[in-house]
């Protein structure tokens, strides 16, 4: 089912395809950043959140990213009150679908959305989430035609190209900074969390910015904005949108991304290891670890193993491994050929989802 059917069927572009530049914008005129913002900025939203649980007083605080970038010039304590949080978003529908940061709006229990032109916040349904990617989608309800900003193609995307970020900033509304964008393909970590594939820019990114758009000169999304490194001027990062585009149906869909998982923890092998697990090869992927409860486990796979093929597929590497799973669906009947103690065995195993068991 596609996403958004009002829009697909009306033969209209719909919110995850590209759409040609915005009319009467020339990228290269002077004032064409005034004419996109123009066009664009009824689009973006202001997100407040309210928490029951963990606290603050400051209302960004609650944002991960800022708390490790900015540290304590955040005021910040963890004594148990109501909480309030802000951020940003933009409408990707004309019926209130909203894309955002999971970071944004994660533990939220009332949503509120600010819009250009309403007099009155306007109450918001979180639909999908996904932390691992840090996209939300949010819903408001009883809203039509709409402004609406289209995802772009982030892969044609070149370094040294312009950049417009929108968002509310410290609670500044639709503050719009430019700069361009200086690399791709960046992966950081956050709070112990990994984040691959980031776009990176030197466009101002600041607290409350988070699930704001990065524009391109055509008007259309690229990114979603999403942490700055305050240790650093001009390093700020967004979520690209060849990321958020093959998840979006399912987020709206399903409310979830369902991952494959094996339930294992993986080396690489050396001569040494391998002559010691009496194997006369160092290609596979040496389980070091299984999960409790994990496929794997059920599977009687153990510590020592080491796996050379699975569904037919053969392994050299960890790499391997990992790749082969990542594309495989959660209950999925495989093969894998394992080696233990220098046999050779053939063991049956069920796929299993990604954040079932406690990981």
């Amino acid at each position: 089912m596609p996403i958004l059917p009002s829009l697909a069927e009306s033969g209209n572009a719909t919110a995850i395809q590209a759409s040609t530049a915005i009319p009467g914008v020339n990228p290269v005129g002077s004032g064409s950043i005034a004419d996109i913002v123009d066009k664009t900025s009824p689009a973006v939203v202001e997100i407040r959140t309210t928490t029951q649980s963990g606290s603050s007083r400051d209302p960004f605080a609650s944002d991960p990213f800022f708390r490790q970038f900015f540290g304590n010039r955040i005021p910040f304590d963890s004594g148990p009150r109501t909480s309030v949080g802000m951020g940003s978003g933009f409408i990707i529908s004309e019926d209130g679908y909203i894309l955002t940061n999971d970071h944004v709006v994660e533990g939220a229990t009332q949503i509120e959305v600010i819009m250009t032109g309403k007099d009155q916040p306007i109450p918001a349904k979180l639909v999908g989430s996904d932390a691992e990617l840090d996209l939300a989608v949010l819903k408001i309800s009883g809203q039509n035609d709409l402004p609406t900003l289209q995802l772009g193609d982030s892969n044609s995307v070149r370094v040294g190209e312009w950049a417009i970020a929108i968002g509310n900033p410290q609670g500044l509304d639709h503050t719009v900074t430019v700069g361009v964008i200086s690399a791709k393909g960046r992966p950081i970590t956050v709070e112990n969390k990994q984040y691959k594939n980031l776009l990176q820019t030197d466009a101002s990114i600041n607290p409350g910015n988070s699930g704001g758009p990065l524009l391109n000169m055509s008007g259309q999304v690229i990114g979603i904005n999403t942490a700055v490194n305050a240790s650093a001027q001009g390093i700020g990062f967004a979520i690209p949108t060849s990321t958020v585009k093959p998840v979006l149906d399912t987020l709206i869909n399903n409310g979830k991304i369902s991952r494959p998982w094996l339930g294992v923890y993986i080396q690489s092998l050396n001569r040494e290891i391998a002559d010691y697990l009496k194997l006369d090869r160092t290609e596979g992927a040496l389980v070091t670890s299984v999960v409790e409860g994990g496929p794997a486990a059920a599977a009687g796979i153990v510590e020592g193993d080491v796996i050379t093929e699975i569904d037919h597929q053969s392994v050299a590497t960890p790499g391997d491994l990992t790749g082969l799973v990542e594309k495989m669906k959660p209950d999925q009947k495989v093969v894998a050929v394992v080696y233990r103690e220098g046999k050779k065995m053939l063991i049956n195993l069920v796929i299993g989802e990604k954040g079932n068991i406690e990981q």
